[in-house]
C-alpha cells in the first residue's frame, strides 16, 4: 500500500524592496551573469517564477530610477560643474 500523495504546499516569497530578500538575492544574481535555468535548478524553484520576478522588476525600474543610476547621475553633475 502507498502512502496518499500530500498536495505540496505553496511557498511564500516576500515582496522585492526592503531588507535583502530571497528575490532580491535572486534578482542580483541574475544581474551578475547566473543563467536562470541555472538558478532554477540550484534553488528549487521554477523557471517561470524567476521570469516572473524579473518582468516585474523591469516594470518597477520605469517608474523609479535605480539608485545606481541616480548616483551616476548625480556624479556627472558634479564632474561637469567642476569642469565650467
Amino acid at each position: 500500500m502507498q502512502p496518499k500523495n500530500k498536495p505540496l504546499k505553496r511557498r511564500k516569497y516576500s515582496p522585492t524592496g526592503g531588507p535583502a530578500t530571497f528575490k532580491d538575492d535572486v534578482l542580483k544574481m541574475i544581474a551578475n551573469g547566473q543563467s536562470v535555468p541555472y538558478l532554477a535548478q540550484a534553488l528549487g524553484i521554477s523557471e517561470a517564477l524567476i521570469y516572473k520576478w524579473t518582468q516585474r522588476t523591469k516594470g518597477k525600474e520605469k517608474d523609479h530610477p535605480s539608485s545606481q543610476a541616480s548616483d551616476t547621475l548625480l556624479e556627472n553633475q558634479r564632474l561637469l560643474q567642476r569642469i565650467n
